[in-house]
């Protein structure tokens, strides 16, 4: 995978990442048992005779409870890499990011991963002879930590169930995409035409799919230049290597400089997935996906398919009384400097209502779904969406 190119895109790459959760649990588990040893053998603490026991007892306490949360551990990873492989198989490949990206198995994992590490580090300082100062407190937050692994591990193969089940995988994935057309720019009333000739293209320097483009970067770079640019695919498209990636035009008025292409490029992020935020598309797509394998001949569940649509619905009305997104940033002077072209409403309803419709085959529930989707989109639609949800309507289907 291709290296985030600029510090918004590799800190939103880290939020988002597996291990961020799991990291900070650890690394404040070891930073704790350190200092509680360190303080409970430096400072005279009023906690004795919370876990009465000599050295021998409290070893092993502490070894059962590093075996027990490998134990643990290896059994949680093991139910995530299963429920992984399931919802692959059965829903779509795509969907995976929203279970990676789940906060609760992040915690869990974290929560066993600590307690591994709380105990082997108080096991290392503890003392050797009976006489020495005993780490109490330490043991006692020991068992504290073994108790909410406990629990964890119960409310863990709750969520775990739950998340699994198709609905809720529908509804993360609108709820994630009804956040990113939250996030979508307003209607500019202004032309947004970049002005000038194209006195440059930067090609690609690697193939695949735009992820993030950093508008704000791109727009410093345009004023040092004293140009335009426009970004040639949308969010989500993918790019080959060499291919026109971004277009440099120059200003009214202005002299044509070479902008270094290396410059460029860090304002745009290729890596080889589709993620969510700027690409509205990627929301429609796993639907789509979802819908289509639920169609397929293998799996023949229509009921997930029917819900797949109606969650795409919800989503195509938001975006039916808005204009293609067209992301821009002008100068003080209130120029065009960056231009980044969204995905055409007409796409994402050829993604939802004629890829389904082409596998749904004798399907009537799935059929007259879509035809009635269309006919509440017509109600709603601007007019520059119209055209695209008459011709898909049956014939005589469009009241407008």
């Amino acid at each position: 995978m291709s290296r985030p190119r600029t510090l918004s895109a590799g800190l939103a790459a880290v939020r988002e990442s597996f291990w961020l959760v799991p990291a900070v649990f650890a690394l404040g588990a070891v930073a704790t048992a350190v200092g509680l040893s360190v303080l409970e053998l430096q400072l005279d603490l009023p906690v004795e005779g919370i876990l009465p026991s000599g050295p021998d007892g409290a070893r092993s306490l502490l070894s059962a409870i590093i075996t027990a949360m490998i134990s643990f551990t290896a059994l949680v990873f093991s139910i995530t890499v299963v429920a992984l492989q399931l919802a692959s198989s059965q829903y779509s490949p795509r969907v995976l990011r929203t279970f990676l990206q789940d906060r609760a198995i992040q915690a869990t994992l974290g929560t066993f991963v600590a307690t591994f590490l709380f105990a082997m580090v108080v096991l290392a300082a503890l003392p050797d002879r009976e006489s020495e100062r005993f780490p109490d407190l330490s043991l006692a937050v020991a068992m504290s930590l073994v108790l909410a692994s406990s629990g964890t591990f119960i409310y863990y193969l709750h969520h775990i169930t739950t998340v699994m089940r198709v609905s809720h995988i529908i509804a993360s994935i609108g709820a994630q995409t009804r956040r990113s057309i939250a996030h979508l720019p307003p209607p500019d009333e202004r032309a947004v035409v970049v002005p000038g000739a194209v006195t440059q293209t930067v090609p690609a320097p690697e193939s695949g799919m735009v992820s993030v483009v950093d508008l704000a970067l791109l727009a410093r770079l345009a004023r040092e230049y004293d140009c335009a640019f426009t970004v040639v695919p949308a969010p989500g498209d993918f790019v080959v290597a060499g291919s026109p990636l971004v277009r440099v035009h120059q200003l009214a008025g202005g002299t044509a400089r070479t902008v270094p292409a290396e410059r460029v490029d860090q304002g745009v992020t290729i890596g080889v997935e589709r993620a969510p935020g700027q690409d509205v598309g990627f929301g429609f797509r796993q639907l789509a996906d979802i819908a289509e394998r639920a169609l397929s001949p293998a799996v023949n569940d229509v009921t997930t398919a029917v819900r797949a649509v109606q969650e795409a619905h919800d989503l195509l009305r938001r975006l039916a009384a808005r204009p293609d997104p067209v992301h821009v940033v002008r100068d003080d002077e209130g120029r065009v400097r960056v231009r980044v072209d969204g995905v055409p409403y007409d796409v994402l309803l050829a993604m939802i209502v004629d890829d389904i419709r082409l596998v749904s085959g004798q399907q009537p529930r799935v059929a007259r779904l879509l035809d009635a989707v269309l006919r509440d989109l017509a109600t709603v639609a601007l007019p520059a969406h119209r055209t695209a949800i008459s011709r898909r309507l049956p014939p005589g289907g469009d009241d407008h």
